[in-house]
């Protein structure tokens, strides 16, 4: 057994590499209207298992500039364009959600209205981020792309699958700014420190990120320096 492997089964037992995701599936799960179609922002080729909700919700639908969205086997329906300017009806769907994308917008509170125009009154938009604060967004925002790219390439995602970062919608203040701006309640704002999944490159860096997690989560007055942002907003009835 590697060390990084018995750090894993010592300090996280339970905890698969695709913790945030899974937590945040039970998060949409649990918001999930019943009977609902649903819209995925940024739903781009369809990598990421936890976020297949076909035969769950009456619907499924996707929006990405990826054209791979076309082919997503986990939606009902694909459309290649920009979530500033979503091309469904206004009031269409129950719930929106979108995991992993709001680092990357240009113009986060164009897309928030997008989303608010095409949830129904009472509908939910839930998203998954990384918090600007936490120390990986600090370095990816200081490291240009190609680095970006290398760092996804040894944790085996393709360079396809990894794109430039903005993170003009990724602190708590930021969001409960765009949430008045855009006309959306703020019903719940999550912080999130779990598993320190870029640091288990060594046994070094895991000693490391194992004590950052553990110090930001025995420190509350520390929370806003943990790694996953979790929103969700309602529409008004």
């Amino acid at each position: 057994m590697s060390a990084v492997a018995w750090m894993d089964r010592t300090f996280y037992p339970g905890f698969a590499r695709n913790w945030d995701d899974i937590l945040f599936r039970e998060r949409i799960l649990a918001a999930m209207p019943d009977n609902a179609e649903i819209l995925d922002v940024g739903a781009g080729a369809g990598i990421i298992e936890m976020m297949n909700f076909r035969g769950i919700a009456r619907r499924v639908c996707g929006v990405d500039l990826d054209p791979r969205v076309a082919a997503n086997p986990y939606l009902d329906e694909g459309r290649v364009a920009d979530a500033g300017a979503i091309p469904f009806e206004d009031s269409r769907f129950g719930l929106v959600f979108s995991d992993n994308v709001v680092e990357h917008l240009d113009d986060p509170a164009t897309v928030f209205a997008e989303i608010f125009r095409v949830l129904k009154p009472g509908g939910l938009f839930l998203f998954k981020t990384p918090n600007r604060f936490h120390y990986m967004p600090l370095i990816a925002q200081a490291t240009p792309h190609g680095f970006h790219q290398w760092i996804n390439r040894k944790r085996g995602r393709a360079e396809a699958d990894t794109f430039p970062t903005r993170y003009r919608a990724n602190s708590a203040r930021k969001v409960r700014q765009l949430a008045v701006a855009t006309g959306f309640k703020l019903e719940q704002l999550e912080l999130v420190e779990g598993r320190p999944e870029y640091m288990r490159l060594s046994p070094v860096t895991y000693a490391a990120g194992i004590a950052y997690e553990r110090t930001v989560n025995l420190a509350g007055f520390l929370k806003n320096l943990r790694i996953l942002l979790i929103a969700t907003l309602r529409k008004p009835e």
